[in-house]
């Protein structure tokens, strides 16, 4: 089930609030709980069975690590902690790259291993991640075990986040699961967070999703020099205004329960770097993969430096899909921010205008993305090719304005304009009205609007999963 169909916005979501809000605080906990695990067999009810595993996995071994920290050595405990890594890094392995490495394994050494065409459950690297943070945490004495299954339980399974995250640290979440405020004013707050998310899904991912899909559906040779940039251009906005627009309503999802999820996304789009961009892009992840793999590898303070950027950005292209072309553009983001890190660590500062900066962040990042929407690496790399002419192409009659229409055009524009934090860039007319009816008029009315295209879009327009659901 996804946030933007009918079945969500009309029958589920109204259900489990009003259920919710008519039920006693007590019994909250519980009805999230049958609710999300609702919302998680809508498709693949089969899969309930993994996910349920990965929850007692990890509340089973958290309750190991209590113990042994009472009972056990320091070197008992780390014993524990490896066995509870190994089973959550197992389960991963065995269905989302079991098949990835039987293939490669075929491809290297000439063998004929069958595949087992083990299918993807939903949401695996999110709620797997999500189950390790707690054992590790708990690991390193940053929380307290967790003895109710239940709280335990709707940690893992709390449905605005299971599928596509953010990635919630239980140190972030437990007193929440335990004890939440919820109040008008938090709910009011969700409503408008949720349909700012939906408008940037249905009114700008989707409609740009279309074009990118007729243009990476040909071979790249059948594309034009600017037909191929205007694929790679919308691609790259059509998976920040996907996945933003999915953190936008698990936000607001969550604010409605009374939850505080941290926020995924800072307009990564007027970075200046690839460092920038990391921490603006997917923040659950990237400080994810900061706190548990690249501060124990010795981060900046030990070992080599550079060596454990590679590591970090190895594991997060690995970990966004089982193909080379994603952990190709996991070391290609690593390559270029370990070069800023060496020009920084040797006080190397290279004058340049802030524009020029931001053109070589946004040219790797867009490059990037041609490697990530690609189905295969020649298929990227002969991608890029035609986009800079050194691949030569087929006129097959398609001009660039067969898909830049009117339409096209103003949804580019519209999204431009939405990457940036219009309420910096435009302080003086935000101050003028702010703390007046018309800044509630304006805002409310502007909502409104956006509101009802999206419902119109959703009503209209075929089932759009969101980009990460594969993930």
């Amino acid at each position: 089930m996804v946030f933007s169909s009918t079945i969500f916005l009309f029958v589920f979501l109204p259900i489990v609030l009003l259920g919710y809000f008519l039920l006693k605080e007590e019994y909250r906990n519980v009805f999230l709980i049958i609710a999300s695990l609702g919302f998680y067999a809508v498709d693949k009810p089969k899969f309930i069975i993994v996910l349920m595993a990965s929850i007692i996995i990890n509340y089973l071994m958290g309750l190991c690590i209590y113990y042994a920290k009472t009972n056990f050595d320091k070197l008992g405990n780390k014993f524990i902690l490896i066995i509870t890594v190994l089973l959550n890094l197992s389960l991963l392995f065995y269905f989302k790259y079991m098949d990835f490495f039987i293939s490669s394994a075929n491809g290297i050494f000439g063998t004929s291993i069958s595949l087992m065409n083990i299918a993807l459950p939903l949401g695996i690297s999110f709620f797997t991640f999500q189950g390790m943070s707690y054992t590790l945490d708990l690991y390193m004495g940053k929380v307290e075990v967790q003895k109710s299954p239940v709280n335990f339980t709707l940690y893992m399974t709390l449905f605005p986040k299971i599928i596509q995250g953010p990635i919630a640290r239980y140190k972030d979440v437990y007193q929440q699961i335990e004890n939440r405020e919820c109040s008008v004013e938090k709910f009011s707050y969700g409503v408008r967070r949720f349909i700012i998310g939906l408008a940037k899904k249905v009114i700008i991912a989707d409609q740009l999703g279309i074009i990118v899909d007729q243009i990476f559906a040909k071979a790249p040779i059948e594309n034009s020099i600017a037909i191929a940039w205007v694929g790679a251009i919308c691609y790259t906005i059509q998976i920040y205004f996907d996945f933003s627009g999915y953190s936008d309503m698990a936000i607001g999802l969550g604010k409605m329960f009374g939850f505080d999820f941290m926020e995924n996304f800072n307009y990564p789009y007027i970075s200046t770097s690839i460092t920038e961009f990391w921490r603006r892009w997917h923040i659950s992840l990237s400080t994810w993969f900061r706190d548990y793999v690249y501060i124990p590898l010795g981060g900046n303070r030990r070992g080599n430096v550079y060596f454990n950027s590679l590591v970090v950005f190895f594991v997060t292209g690995m970990w966004h899909g089982a193909a080379w072309n994603f952990i190709i553009w996991g070391l290609w983001h690593g390559l270029f921010l370990i070069i800023e890190k060496f020009l920084n660590r040797n006080n190397i500062n290279i004058k340049l205008p802030k524009i020029i900066k931001w053109i070589y962040a946004m040219l790797i990042v867009m490059l990037g993305w041609v490697l990530f929407r690609a189905p295969d690496i020649n298929y990227a790399l002969n991608y890029i090719g035609v986009m800079f002419g050194v691949v030569s192409t087929k006129n097959l009659g398609f001009t660039i304005f067969w898909y830049l229409t009117l339409k096209i055009i103003t949804i580019i524009s519209i999204a431009l304009v939405a990457s940036i934090p219009l309420k910096e860039t435009l302080g003086g007319i935000f101050k003028v009205i702010d703390g007046t009816y018309l800044k509630e008029i304006v805002i409310n009315s502007y909502l409104i609007i956006i509101f009802l295209i999206s419902i119109m879009g959703v009503m209209t327009s075929t089932y759009n999963a969101f980009i990460y659901f594969k993930f």
